[in-house]
């Protein structure tokens, strides 16, 4: 496969990793060196980047986002199974009429064609998916903030928290509620502004000639 035929049928996620990838090494730098910064004020030795890459700043920062990422993935694939928003290009049809699901056999994915328990996890996998990336984000969050949170307080002179401590503390909750809260906003306002604007040949969008009461794309 050449790169043309690559870039036609994967251009979107390469673009996408590549930005992924761009503003993540923006957040380690500027994370690197405010946190360095905040270092030497207290006295204490600047971190080299390998350090910062395992500090509590630096994971705490970084899997609190994934976190609230996957949390709000997953429950819209959740949410959109049984919920409906009429008029939203990012709801299924009102009508189950309306839904067309026809696929030569040839082409099933194998759990579908194995059947029984395998294509029952597989009709299933893409929200159990999100569930165990959301687990495992959550997770290292705790751990980072935790960390990030020892070390603040022993440049206050302060005793560190344990693990516990920390995990039921409102400074942890205020990190998570800040992101979910933010994320399941970013879904409404696609949910609801998807029924009225449109973006011409974007599939997240209706055509642009589509009435307003027209639900899914």
């Amino acid at each position: 496969m050449n790169f043309r035929t690559a870039w036609k049928r994967n251009g979107l996620s390469i673009v996408l990793l590549l930005l992924s990838i761009t503003f993540l090494a923006g957040q380690i730098a500027a994370g690197f060196q405010v946190h360095n910064e905040e270092l030497i004020q207290h006295g204490r030795r600047a971190m080299s980047l390998a350090q910062y890459l395992t500090s509590g700043h630096f994971v705490s920062a970084t899997f609190e986002n994934w976190e609230s990422e996957f949390l709000q993935m997953g429950m819209y694939v959740l949410l959109t199974v049984t919920l409906r928003q009429r008029g939203s290009a990012e709801s299924r049809p009102l009508d189950p009429k309306e839904e067309t699901t026809t696929i030569r056999p040839g082409l099933q994915p194998w759990p579908v064609r194995k059947g029984g328990l395998w294509k029952r996890i597989y009709g299933h996998s893409l929200a159990i998916a999100f569930g165990v990336l959301f687990a495992f984000s959550f997770l290292l969050h705790a751990f980072g903030s935790w960390r990030a949170q020892q070390d603040e307080q022993r440049l206050q002179g302060l005793p560190p928290p344990a693990f516990l401590e920390h995990l039921t503390s409102s400074t942890f909750w205020f990190e998570s509620m800040q992101n979910w809260q933010s994320e399941f906003l970013a879904v409404l306002a696609l949910v609801v502004l998807t029924i009225f604007l449109r973006q011409k040949d974007s599939p997240q969008s209706k055509a642009v000639e589509a009435p307003h009461a027209q639900t899914g794309d």
